[in-house]
Parts: structure tokens; sequence; C-alpha cells
């Protein structure tokens, strides 16, 4: 073994000690980086053959970083509904641009998102949270689901607003039994046409015998302004019957539903089925003296499952990806599902600024899933993954590193000592 050769192999040593700390380093200063994966530096010796068995030849060390993507880190909740973490398998993806035609798509596990000035959900290094578009139920609204091209930005905005059209009346009333045969009475009730305009309908009483009644239907008016006739009703008259109780005994027909066409508003055509209670019992409409001079229906109770139009509150993301947009009308509307991609060896993709990662050869392909199926990891909402970086394991390889850097310089040294001594003794 030449003294060359020594300070050679001290030299590979001093270089993969300073790509050690190089990679220490990075772990510590990402040790707060949401999503963040810590790496470590696996060592290789580097070994020359000897020619002779008197003779050494020196070899060396080289060094390289190995990745831990597929390590799982802490999930801690936050207080952002937007905040996302995967418990398990899987990455989110992004995309750099809107236009899916000249996009370039990454993958992160960094669920730090946010809603931009656009209303689309963007993570921390700006890029754009994909997912698959969905109709009203929930139901992928898409064919080829392994598919980039398949995914959308996620736009919280998607569903600017809904009305639901009155489709089911719920009565609780009391009919007055001390009522004259041919006294009428009038109830007003509120619905919504499909436009969620707001239209007012007279239910009309006329006792025509006793224990029984006639319902019949006025043509409905705006609620605002009840001067506008704004559609036709149909469906009655609907004969009540009354047992000797006062409970309901039947309606004809059974259920009864009124129908309202022509709505001037351009809605499109109503039919509403009324519950007016359960035969024999007295959860709906009843019938018993009032004990007044004048008689009336006394209303208990009017409900209805329509609603005016509702503007945008915010969004829910549940463990299963679902994305649902919320109305201040109470109402609400599934308008995305989140993908996570899965890959053979997730430590075998390539790392980027931004908490992002590339695919490789190395990594494999990747597989679209739903959160929850086929291998991937389910969504913690408001929540984050935190870095897996342990500051005390890297202190720890600090100091490995460093004593490992100075022993390598120890023998530079000493093999410099060595030559000067040489010299010297020619001289």
């Amino acid at each position: 073994m030449s003294l060359s050769g020594a300070i050679n192999t001290a030299v590979s040593g001093l270089a993969a000690q300073s790509y050690a700390l190089g990679v220490i380093s990075d772990n510590i200063a990402n040790a707060s980086t949401v999503g963040y994966k810590s790496s470590y530096t696996s060592f290789s010796s580097l070994v020359t053959n000897s020619t002779t068995s008197s003779s050494y030849g020196s070899g060396g060390v080289s060094a390289s970083d190995v990745s831990g993507v597929s390590q799982q880190g802490l999930i801690s909740s936050t207080q952002s509904i937007l905040d996302l973490a995967i418990d398990g398998n899987g990455m989110f993806i992004v995309s750099s641009s809107l236009d899916t035609s000249d996009a370039t798509y990454a993958f992160t596990r960094a669920g730090d998102f946010s809603v931009n000035d656009e209303g689309y959900l963007v993570n921390s290094s700006g890029m754009y949270l994909m997912g698959y578009p969905t109709d009203s139920d929930g139901s992928i609204s898409v064919g080829a689901t392994n598919s980039l091209s398949a995914l959308e930005p996620i736009d919280v905005y998607a569903a600017s607003g809904v009305a639901v059209a009155t489709s089911e009346l719920s009565l609780e009333a009391n009919l007055p039994a001390d009522a004259d045969i041919g006294d009428t009475f009038t109830t007003s009730v509120e619905l919504f046409d499909s436009l969620g305009v707001s239209q007012t309908v007279d239910l009309n009483w006329e006792k025509t015998a006793a224990n029984t009644w006639d319902l019949t239907y006025s043509d409905p008016v705006n609620t605002l302004d009840p001067t506008v006739t704004s559609g036709t009703a149909s469906g009655g008259p609907v004969a009540i019957v009354f047992n000797d109780d006062g409970t309901l005994a039947s309606t004809t027909p059974s259920p009864p539903v009124l129908d309202i066409t022509g709505w001037t508003s351009g809605a499109g055509d109503s039919s509403i089925t009324l519950d007016l209670g359960t035969a024999g019992e007295a959860n709906g409409l009843s019938q018993a003296a009032s004990n007044e001079t004048d008689p009336s229906v006394d209303l208990g109770s009017i409900s209805q499952n329509g609603t005016s139009y509702g503007s945008f509150s915010y969004v829910d993301i549940n463990s299963e990806g679902g994305i649902t947009a919320y109305f201040d009308n109470g109402q609400s509307q599934s308008i995305y599902q989140l993908s996570l991609a899965t890959f053979a060896n997730p430590d075998g993709l390539i790392a980027e600024s931004g908490n992002l990662f590339r695919q490789s050869s190395s990594s494999g392909d990747f597989i679209l899933s739903t959160p929850g199926d086929n291998g991937a990891g389910v969504i913690s909402p408001s929540s984050l993954e935190e870095s897996t970086v342990d500051i005390a394991s890297e202190f720890s390889r600090m100091i490995v590193a460093q004593q490992a850097y100075s022993a390598a310089s120890t023998v530079v040294t000493t093999a410099d000592e060595m030559i000067n001594t040489l010299i010297a003794a020619v001289r």
C-alpha cells in the first residue's frame, strides 16, 4: 500500500463524511416541514485487489443517500378543514397548471391545502390538487380512473349554488268539528319551485258532511308579489274522512298529490305528495271541536322539503376522500373525489423542491385508488403529517460523521508527515 494510496483512501472518507453531513443537514433543516421524508447515508466500500500477498491495495468508500419516502410520519390535528394527512400508503396528485393538456404532474404527502383567489385547492407550492369530478350522489363521472388525464383541478366553487323543489309536504292541523256543513277555511303554505322561487298555495277545506271534508288547491301565487298568479294547480278535490274519535280515517286519493304546471318563473313542473297523517292516529289531520263562536282551522305545523337558492358556504372532505360543498340554505352536494397514487417502490421516487416527488424507473408505475381501496391509505381531515426527521438520531449521526471525518483527516496528516520524513531521509 503506497502512501499516496492511503491519502486517496482518506480523501474518499472525507468526501463520504461530507456527503453524510449534507444529508444530516438537510434533514435537520426540514425537521418542521410538513410531509417531509428524512433520508440517511449509505456507505459502500471500494476495494482494489492486490497483485501480491506482500502488498495491500488501498480502496476507499463511496456514499449515497437512501430515501425514506415510505416512512409514515406522525399525524397531528389542525384547525383547518382543508388540511389533509394520509394515514397509510399513497400520495396526493398535484398539477402545475389548470390546463391539464399542458400540465406537469407531481406527487406529495404534504396536505397543507388552501383555496386560492380562483377557488381552487392548492398546496404551499402553488400546485393544484387533483381529483375526479362526481355527480350529485358522489359517483365518479368519468370512465378511465387510472389515468391522470381523467383528473381535474379541484374547484370548490364548482357547485355555485343549489335550489330544491318541494316534493313533499307534511301537515298537522285540527279541523273544527263544530263547523257547519258548507263552511270553508283556508290555510296558506309556502312551496319552492325547481328554481328555488318561493311560491304560496292556498289549501281550501270545506266541510261536506259530518266527519267528512273536501280539500282543494288554489293556483299558486308568487310569495313576494301575491298579485301574480305563478302556475296552475291540480289534483283536488281530496275527500277526507274522520273516525268518530276525531282521528283520520282515510283520504281519497291516498296519498294526495298536488300537481303544479306552467310556472311563470320558468321552473319545471312540480308534483308534491301530501302527508296528512296516518289512519287511526292523530299525527297529521284530526277533527275536534274548536269551542269558538267563529270556528277555525288550528294549524299545528307545516313542513316541506324544498329550499330557496343557496350560496356556497364551505367544503368538507371525509376519510374516503369525498369532497362535499355545503350551502347556506342547509343543502349539500358532492363535487369531487380525491384519488391517491400508490407505487410499488415509493422510496424510488425522485424528490424535488416544494415537498414534491416525481415518478422514476425505480419507483414503478402508479396506481390511482380511492382512499381506503387497493392498499391506499385513508384521509385524516383537519390533520397534517409531520416530518419523519428524528433530531436525536440526526445528532448521533452527526457526531459519528464528525469523528470519522476527523479520523480521515488525521490519516491525511500522518501520510503527509511520513512523506516529509522520506524526503528528509533522501536529503
